[in-house]
């Protein structure tokens, strides 16, 4: 008969009542981690380790809760003023130096505490080559000033769906960039277009989105617009200077700038970047990383630790336009690119074309149900290269790739907390994980991409 367990249960507060509290760590994502009476965790937004705050439950658990904070009452030593008001930059208060160094810390934490993982090689994480104004493409959302009811463009206010906090200038961006979207605001206002409000589903404007070749200089703005809305495409083209502009009608009630029909209203339907020396065409809903630069360090680091001799079969998963199948081609002897998306697959092939790549092969599928198809038909790989969303891979497309049997896999992750698991998974079936490498795409925010290695033992 178990004995019943004498520790105090944590004490919960109230949904709404303010605490004071001195801040430990960073949970991956960025909140501050702090621990409340009886041990109960509370994480805070845009607090960090050192920091005592005060701040006002807003999620109440029953092992954790989440607050919003109110004030700092006494800043970490860390701390620092941040260069602008920018909820898309939450971790410029922190020094880059401490960025990076608890980046590498949670990507290490994360494959060790949650995936179990030992016996690898952690490698220095590679900085970015600019801190600020390195995005090649920023997504801004239409809003309604409270004020004094004027249009405004920025991003959504941290934790809201509806609040939008005006930029003036975006610091993750361009000059050239927030010239733009200073010009399509302007245009907006005068023609006196409404946001669309997801609240009453009624409004015009909904986001805008900006991309630009860091390589080429050329511009591509995007206007993202409600269902029918009628622009005037003359006076648009007038106002703002752009190699491809194009307007996207969009029918559902949640916040998306994908889908929808798109139509072009000047300049051509794409921009090209340059990318390792290799040229890509971007659509307006193409996929392509969004630090340029950063994007080379990461498929130098990729192509270093597939240790290709030219003679391989290299499979590229969830390959989108080919970006990084591409950047391997001339070191592979075949690569087998496979992406659901049917639009990204045509770009790939259109990349290959334009790049007059020959070995490069491309098909539409879900990697899920089409891996085994593409293993029939082009024989077992040598190397496999994923780069999953977010969500990273479920069970059954890591069970597809270890059917394939591949000598090594190499995995870029944009989350370590699901590379873990999956990485965990390899490695019970007789994979080893041999190096991690931490790569910083994008300073000022808690966000961080890595490169992993796991090559076949048994």
């Amino acid at each position: 008969m178990s004995t019943p367990s004498t520790e105090p249960r944590p004490t919960r507060p109230q949904r709404g009542e303010e605490l004071t509290l001195h801040i430990d760590s960073l949970a991956f994502g960025g909140a501050g981690v702090a621990r409340h009476e009886g041990g109960w965790v509370v994480f805070v937004r845009e607090a960090l380790p050192g920091d005592t705050v005060r701040a006002v439950v807003t999620k109440r658990k029953r092992h954790y809760g989440e607050a919003r904070l109110l004030e700092v009452v006494e800043p970490s030593p860390d701390r620092v003023e941040p260069k602008a008001d920018h909820p898309g930059a939450p971790w410029q208060v922190m020094p880059y130096e401490k960025q990076l160094e608890i980046k590498a810390a949670q990507v290490e934490d994360a494959l060790r505490r949650l995936g179990h993982l030992d016996g690898f090689e952690m490698l220095p994480i590679v900085p970015a080559v600019e801190q600020w104004r390195y995005r090649n493409k920023l997504e801004f959302s239409f809003g309604t000033d409270r004020e004094n009811g004027e249009l405004i463009c920025g991003f959504h206010a941290p934790g809201s769906w509806e609040d939008i906090v005006h930029v003036e200038d975006c610091l993750l961006q361009s000059e050239k960039g927030n010239a733009a979207r200073r010009a399509v605001l302007e245009w907006a206002r005068a023609q006196g277009h409404t946001a669309y409000d997801r609240r009453t589903q009624l409004g015009e404007l909904r986001n805008l989105v900006i991309r630009e070749g860091r390589r080429t200089g050329e511009l591509q703005v995007r206007l993202v617009v409600s269902e029918g809305v009628e622009i005037e495409a003359g006076s648009l083209n007038a106002a703002v200077e752009a190699d491809s502009l194009l307007i996207t009608e969009i029918d559902t009630v949640g916040e998306t700038t994908a889908g929808g029909t798109t139509e072009r209203v000047a300049g051509e339907e794409t921009i090209t970047e340059e990318l390792g020396g290799l040229t890509f065409r971007l659509g307006g809903q193409s996929f392509f990383q969004t630090n340029t630069e950063m994007a080379e360090k990461l498929y130098a680091v990729t192509a270093d630790v597939a240790k290709l001799q030219g003679w391989e079969r290299l499979y590229d998963l969830f390959c989108g336009i080919g970006t990084i199948g591409l950047s391997l081609a001339s070191r592979s002897g075949e690569v087998w690119g496979l992406e659901i998306v049917e639009e990204a697959i045509v770009n790939a092939l259109d990349n290959a074309k334009l790049n007059d790549i020959s070995n490069t092969h491309y098909f539409a599928g879900d990697v899920r149900t089409a891996l085994r198809e593409l293993v029939e038909k082009a024989g077992r790989p040598d190397v496999v290269v994923v780069d999953p969303p977010r969500a990273g891979l479920s069970q059954k497309v890591v069970r597809r790739i270890l059917e394939a049997a591949p000598k090594r896999i190499v995995y870029v992750s944009c989350n370590p907390t699901t590379l873990a698991p999956n990485a965990a998974q390899m490695v019970e079936a007789g994979y080893a994980l041999k190096t991690v490498q931490p790569v910083d795409m994008f300073p000022q925010t808690p966000h961080i991409e890595c490169v992993a290695l796991l090559e076949r033992e048994r």
